[in-house]
């Protein structure tokens, strides 16, 4: 179960997460949105949403930087494997209790205000109580981390995860014996990368770019037979 987990299921939540996003920017373009219900109810879906969007970026960022960044270049930069574990317990736990804060929000206006919930599908509400439950593990981690300041079991997750971008088949080997709350934390985030196509998630991979070239004027209804 083992490898399974952690040297197969990565290749298989990483194809669908490409094939399957390739899959729906082309053949259902117009579902690639948010899906944003802000007019609904405004006010506690900005600052849940900032709070959110902040605490993801910050721990997305930091967990591929911290995971696929050579060791040899955090030594070159000044930083021991020591002081690495230390920051990443720090920003991580900000970032994270902010993200909890604005998912909590974000799920508690989904899931209690009848407008809302009535505009929301299965995979709005499912995607969102996913992620709190991913924040939590990754929070609960941070307990454990602490027992091992010196950065040895960090050194694990590094090598495990350059060992599956290098389809190194002995990667799985490699976090064998790390905490239970470890495994569920990759399994669990491996799984939302999984569900990613599916989901409204997929606006994350889109940016304004075409915006910089589009017609200055939009047409938005037409009148005998002219544009306006």
């Amino acid at each position: 179960m083992n490898q399974f987990f952690f040297g197969t299921y990565p290749y298989i939540a990483l194809a669908v997460l490409v094939i399957g996003s390739i899959a729906r920017y082309e053949r259902d373009p117009f579902t690639w949105k948010s899906s944003s219900s802000q007019f609904l109810r405004r006010k506690q879906l900005i600052w849940g949403s900032i709070m959110f969007h902040a605490g993801v970026l910050t721990i997305f960022g930091g967990h591929l930087v911290g995971l696929l960044t050579p060791l040899s270049v955090w030594h070159a930069l000044g930083v021991g494997s020591e002081a690495k574990q230390m920051i990443a317990i720090v920003m991580g736990g900000v970032a994270g209790v902010i993200m909890l804060i604005g998912g909590l929000m974000l799920a508690h206006r989904r899931l209690f205000d009848a407008r809302v919930r009535a505009t929301s599908s299965f995979a709005d509400t499912a995607i969102i109580l996913l992620l709190i439950v991913q924040v939590i593990l990754g929070l609960m981690t941070i307990v454990v981390s602490l027992g091992h300041l010196d950065g040895k079991e960090m050194l694990k997750f590094m090598a495990w995860a350059s060992g599956i971008f290098l389809f190194d088949g002995k990667a799985a080997s490699y976090i064998a014996d790390v905490n239970i709350l470890f495994k569920l934390h990759i399994v669990l985030g491996l799984t939302i990368f999984l569900v990613f196509p599916f989901t409204r998630l997929v606006h994350m991979l889109s940016a304004p770019v075409r915006f910089l070239w589009r017609p200055g004027f939009q047409v938005v209804r037409t009148r005998k037979g002219k544009k306006s």
